[in-house]
């Protein structure tokens, strides 16, 4: 059987090792067949490749060479910028999976190693991205570590050093025989990535086609919108469009066009497909009313939980007026509005 190559962010056991394991389990069907048991960079007909980062894996997609994984939105720190720009920039290559990892950190240790209760006055070295070093505050402060950020946090297991400590995914713990001092040590729980599968834009078109005719069920687009001509009131016509087109909007943000004051890109992700009739219209609407289009992504689309947003999630400073109630000094509570918004 011939195994697909299918890239991702080095080096063995950082989340997106985890999410490219995750993906090739999924899309098993696309390439066929199974997988050589006694490899362990072989996964259900793929071939597992670590590039060093995000440029290495976008060329290797673009050139043909196979499929890549990118991190693409956590659900703490919003989108992965970089790699949105990457992909917004690319010129062959559209994303066509989703993939949701669990970020959860573990903290290791040398096999036979026991940091924590080792003595002397010198705080202990840990060690992880300076992400990962971010959401284990909690645990670095109540054991009097020291914190020293590493390239990756599989990067930080896979060099840890007797007498220190890492943070990194849970598969680090088997992959470099390491031993887990402790399970879960983020601050809060409920913390993903998603991530996104890439391939050259011909492959995605054919493997929509083979969704559709599987009959996968519904599916999520992320478009990129560029007006030509700018001035006030051409993004909320944009926007006007997508609600008269009966598109459900889950996502819209803006990048800057480099180098360029005053323009923008604006990337949308919408619940549905560009073969839609509906979706077709809102395209040849927006073409001809002179906006630059490109598809970033065509996935299957997953549920997704629409919680509304309680009081106690709001940041502090700003004006919340419960619709359902209404406040029996509401001159006063107008005139508190007044003073934090301006």
């Amino acid at each position: 059987m011939t195994c697909r190559e299918l890239f991702y962010l080095g080096p063995e056991g950082t989340f997106t090792h985890q999410a490219a394991m995750e993906a090739a389990d999924r899309l098993r069907p696309a390439v066929g067949g199974g997988a050589d048991a006694g490899d362990a960079a072989v996964a259900d007909g793929f071939d597992l490749v670590a590039l060093p980062d995000v440029p290495s894996i976008m060329d290797a997609v673009q050139s043909g060479r196979g499929w890549g994984v990118i991190a693409w939105e956590n659900n703490v720190e919003g989108y992965v910028v970089p790699n949105l720009d990457a992909l917004i920039d690319a010129t062959d290559i559209a994303g066509f999976a989703r993939v949701r990892v669990d970020v959860t950190f573990d903290a290791f240790a040398v096999a036979g190693d026991d940091p924590l209760h080792r003595s002397g006055d010198d705080p202990v070295v840990v060690s992880a991205h300076p992400h990962g070093l971010a959401q284990c505050r909690r645990f670095i402060a109540d054991h009097g570590l020291r914190a020293v950020p590493a390239s990756s946090n599989a990067a930080a297991c896979r060099d840890l050093k007797p007498g220190r400590i890492a943070f990194g995914p849970h598969i680090c713990g088997e992959l470099y025989g390491l031993d887990t001092l402790a399970e879960r040590v983020q601050d809060f729980d409920g913390a993903h990535t998603e991530f996104l599968v890439l391939a050259r834009r011909d492959e995605v078109r054919d493997l929509s086609r083979r969704f559709r005719e599987d009959a996968i069920g519904e599916f999520e687009t992320i478009i990129t919108l560029i007006p030509l001509i700018t001035g006030p009131g051409v993004l909320a016509n944009m926007l006007d469009v997508m609600r008269d087109a009966g598109l459900n909007m889950t996502s819209f943000m803006s990048r800057p066009i480099k180098g360029t004051d005053g323009t923008y890109s604006f990337i949308a992700t919408l619940d549905a497909a560009p073969w839609e009739p509906r979706f077709r219209t809102l395209l040849e609407t927006f073409a001809t009313h002179g906006i630059w289009l490109k598809t970033l992504a065509v996935y299957p689309r997953r549920d997704r939980p629409s919680p509304p947003v309680e009081a106690w999630r709001l940041p502090e400073g700003g004006v919340h007026l419960d619709a359902m109630r209404i406040e029996p000094d509401w001159e006063h509570t107008n005139k508190v509005g007044r003073e934090l918004l301006w």
